[in-house]
């Protein structure tokens, strides 16, 4: 399953350089994500009624070009590889000229929320894989 979310960048969001300062794309991976689980019947109620939380562990991101005030972007996610207790999501954040701004591969641990240790995939998850 892939999602799409679609943001204008804010001036809050440019830095000195005039451009989106490089956390920023972090914040907007995260963003996306969050609309993955969403739309995936996810939500953090979800798993915590499951007893498990989901931990980003790794995020693995490509600057490609450079994005501006009013930019419009698209922050598109969709699951790329399955482990035992692990699982990656594929992000890309493109333009409104369809050019690649960011892309990221953002690995994440689901763990038992007692004793905060990993457990596996569960297949409410697994399943978009």
């Amino acid at each position: 399953m892939r999602v799409e979310l679609p943001i204008i960048v804010r001036s809050t969001e440019i830095d000195v350089n005039g451009h989106v300062n490089n956390a920023k794309y972090l914040e907007y991976l995260e963003w996306g994500r969050e609309e993955w689980y969403e739309k995936a019947n996810l939500s953090y109620q979800t798993f915590l009624d499951m007893g498990l939380q989901t931990v980003t562990v790794n995020i693995n991101i490509n600057y490609r070009k450079e994005a501006f005030q009013g930019d419009q972007l698209i922050i598109y996610t969709q699951p790329q590889k399955l482990g035992r207790t692990s699982y990656t999501l594929f992000q890309q954040i493109i333009n409104q000229h369809g050019n690649v701004v960011a892309d990221a591969q953002v690995t994440s641990v689901t763990i038992d929320v007692k004793t905060r240790k990993g457990v596996p995939v569960p297949q409410e998850l697994t399943k978009f894989f």
